[in-house]
């Protein structure tokens, strides 16, 4: 069980549960929206946080939020508490002390502030409990269903609010909370990562600027786009795109870039509190840091110079691969990067440019700079393989050297006879026996490598 006394006081905390964004409160909104406040009125809400009570300061503020809500057509209120009906003792807390106080109406602001006015912190802290019932308080239809949780504390009940947020999805309420924390340890900032997105409030204006784009964002989309344009102005498009936390690094949403049926790209919902770094899974993918999106707009982000060709890595005549499993490496010629692998016989998009191909052959195989061009075809072709068939006596120790010098294959253990893939070209055998007690043993054999042909070649002959 958690310790009560110990960490509800830490942390003055704010979660919205939301399925879109802002715009300020004289304006319609767009749909019928149905926003349930779940209010904290357990005893640690009785702590001073700048001069005033907790329940006293959020209860100020959310008042002064809900006046700035009246009139707005299509928007019903509702608030539910917990916490207020049966005083805290530790050990013996009332885990089913949440109750609806004001059921959904439309013009209910001044019901609501009202009851708010009444409550008294007693209680204690059942989130999981709370979110539970409030999913049953929303009225049918389709319209936007909104949570906003206002709360001081962690979970007190042995409950996982992060399976109610799961529960709440599949019952149509999508989970984009806000949390604010107030002097929480740094231990407990991640039990409210399943949950949403964690902001340090230092006072309470913090916590009243946070508030209103929570509320805002219930009611109204903040969107986005991004343009993918060549040279020439045209969208690109069927890339996989990622946005991620900047400050997490949690990943928030991720798709296949799409264009409409008008050829321009689809409108996204995005929550704009959290800083993004986006990055758009070309090859090299395109990457920009520290996205601040507008609230209450659309926001377009757009990327220039989009353009793809096509490298298509294969051995000359279309001939089965001698090496099996074979995958090529392509790098970014300047910077030596690698930037993608893939199967021989392939054809992959790269972003226009220079490119280095790699062939992990025998010995490898270098194609350096290798020009993509928009829309084209860029065939990458290696010679196929020859063999050679090793024969010799003895076991022993052995290299066969490439003739720039480098080790194709090492013999170290056992009799060195069998059948090698080689690329075309000329190479140096080294060999010296096991039972050979001298380097005047070493057997030097030379011999050249034909695409398609075998080469026999004994050591010891």
């Amino acid at each position: 069980m958690i310790n009560l006394s110990r960490y509800l006081a830490t942390s003055l905390l704010i979660v919205g549960l939301f399925s879109s964004s802002p715009h300020r409160a004289q304006e319609a909104i767009e749909d019928d929206t149905q926003i349930l406040f779940v209010f904290d009125a357990s005893n640690s809400m009785n702590a001073f946080w700048e001069g005033n009570r907790k329940i006293t300061v959020a209860t100020r503020l959310l008042s002064e939020s809900l006046d700035e809500l009246y009139g707005v057509p299509g928007l019903q209120l509702g608030l539910r508490v917990y916490g207020h009906q049966t005083k805290f003792i530790h050990g013996e807390q009332d885990c089913d002390d949440t109750e609806l106080v004001v059921p959904f109406s439309t013009g209910n602001n001044l019901v609501v502030k009202r009851a708010l006015s009444r409550i008294q912190a007693r209680g204690t802290t059942p989130i999981a409990r709370s979110l539970e019932r409030a999913a049953e308080d929303f009225k049918p239809g389709d319209g936007r269903k909104v949570i906003v949780l206002i709360t001081d504390g962690i979970e007190a009940c042995d409950e996982d609010p992060c399976a109610v947020s799961t529960m709440l999805q599949a019952r149509g309420i999508i989970v984009k909370p806000f949390i604010i924390g107030i002097g929480l340890e740094e231990q407990f900032k991640e039990t409210f990562r399943c949950v949403g997105n964690f902001f340090d409030a230092t006072d309470s204006e913090t916590f009243r600027e946070v508030l209103d784009i929570v509320i805002e964002q219930a009611m109204h989309d903040t969107t986005y786009e991004i343009d993918l344009l060549d040279t020439a102005g045209a969208h690109k498009s069927n890339v996989a795109v990622t946005l991620r936390d900047r400050h997490s690094g949690e990943v928030m949403q991720q798709f296949i870039h799409t264009l409409n049926q008008n050829m321009v790209p689809d409108t996204m919902h995005i929550d704009p509190v959290p800083t993004y770094d986006v990055t758009i899974h070309t090859l090299p993918p395109l990457v920009r840091d520290s996205i601040r999106f507008n609230a209450r707009s659309h926001n377009t982000l757009v990327f220039e110079g989009v353009e793809q060709g096509t490298i298509r890595a294969e051995f000359s005549r279309n001939e089965r691969n001698e090496y099996g499993d074979l995958h090529v490496l392509v790098s970014e010629s300047k910077s030596q990067v690698p930037v993608h692998s893939f199967e021989i016989n392939e054809a992959v998009k790269f972003l226009t440019g220079t490119y280095d191909v790699y062939f992990p052959t025998a010995p490898p195989t270098w194609i350096r700079n290798v020009v993509v061009r928009n829309g084209q075809i860029a065939p990458v072709i290696i010679s196929q393989p020859g063999h050679l068939q090793l024969d010799a006596s003895a076991a022993g120790y052995g290299t066969i050297l490439s003739v720039n010098g480098e080790v194709v294959y090492k013999f170290d253990v056992g009799n060195p006879s069998g059948r090698l893939i080689l690329q075309p070209g000329k190479y140096t055998l080294l060999f010296r026996a096991r039972s050979a007690n001298s380097s005047e043993y070493t057997v030097t054999k030379q011999f050249s490598i034909v695409s398609g042909k075998t080469h026999h070649l004994s050591i010891h002959g």
